[in-house]
């Protein structure tokens, strides 16, 4: 039998002259949908960049269709310079610029654009947008965020986690604030990379209760409690974002539910002396974290936010590699 499937496989590529039937897509949709090696290619793919131990341009005549169902800096400043160091080019599409705006399906979206372009980045709102998107792509779909996560993000977070306090297994990372979209990557990244999750949260704004079992059932270190200063205590890392993401609802109910969980002064002196605080951006200084920290000794996030280009030159080379 393997011997005829070899046959009909070679006489397949003899009729398209010689070409191999192409694989599926390689996507990058959500951290938990990948193996610990299959993340590691990516990060070491990203730091290889970063450092010019690879110089090399691999998506020549390659072109990225970036789609923003929600407005961005960082995310596309970064894939379009990412993408365009690494030898290929970039199209941008607003809901105004495509008929997506205008009723068309995700899926026939997925399947024209896959006719046009290499790879395509979607920036949206609900989960399953993304979902349709890689289901009926025949080319990369790459997660650049949605309510229910944001993986590059996370990536970006883990290498600057590594870059300035070493093997990942031996952090312990806390994060204060609100359980969303951040959040719930970091727990699929604490999984993932074997690094110790508390996470502080008031009890209306909790990560999804599915997605912390998850966790515990694959033997994450990952623990949630109401007490930020329980969270912190002994930290190597402080996260925190935005009170009011994309798609919250903003109210003083709350920001009152969470300015106990401000990362200031007082509660990153919990932490180890040496801790970093990491805020993914844009910040709200006053609200969600303090000048004091944010623009103070132990803050990175000018470093995590320049790791977003890198690491996404991995997640670029790995999905269309």
């Amino acid at each position: 039998m393997a011997r005829v499937m070899r046959a009909v496989a070679v006489a397949g590529a003899a009729a398209r002259g010689g070409r191999p039937e192409p694989g599926p897509p390689r996507h990058f949709l959500d951290v938990n949908q990948y193996s610990t090696g299959e993340l590691r290619d990516i990060l070491d793919l990203g730091i290889a960049y970063k450092s010019g131990r690879r110089r090399d341009r691999p998506l020549d005549g390659k072109t990225l269709a970036l789609i923003f169902e929600k407005p961005s800096t960082r995310t596309r400043v970064s894939f379009e310079v990412a993408m365009r160091q690494l030898g290929g080019d970039t199209i941008v599409l607003g809901t105004a610029d495509s008929q997506l705006g205008r009723g068309e399906t995700i899926a026939d979206t997925a399947r024209v654009l896959s006719r046009y372009v290499d790879a395509i980045m979607i920036r949206t709102n609900e989960a399953s947008k993304l979902d349709d998107m890689a289901r009926h792509a025949t080319v990369p779909v790459i997660n650049g965020l949605t309510d229910a996560s944001h993986p590059c993000q996370i990536m970006a977070d883990v290498m600057t986690l590594e870059e300035k306090k070493g093997a990942l297994r031996d952090q312990i990372v806390a994060w204060s604030g609100d359980g969303n979209n951040v959040a719930a990557s970091w727990i699929h990244a604490a999984v993932r990379f074997g690094f110790e999750l508390r996470l502080a949260c008031p009890e209306p704004l909790q990560p999804p209760a599915p997605l912390v079992d998850w966790a515990r059932r694959e033997g994450g270190r990952v623990s949630l409690t109401v007490a930020p200063e329980e969270a912190v205590s002994g930290a190597d890392c402080v996260v925190t974002d935005t009170w009011v993401s994309m798609g919250a609802e903003a109210g003083v109910n709350r920001h009152n539910l969470l300015m106990p969980y401000q990362v200031n002064e007082a509660l990153m002196a919990r932490a180890k002396p040496d801790a970093i605080f990491m805020h993914c951006l844009p910040a709200k200084r006053g609200e969600e974290v303090t000048a004091g920290v944010i623009d103070g000794p132990q803050s990175v996030v000018w470093d995590e936010a320049e790791n977003r280009l890198h690491v996404q030159k991995g997640i670029l080379a790995w999905c269309l590699g």
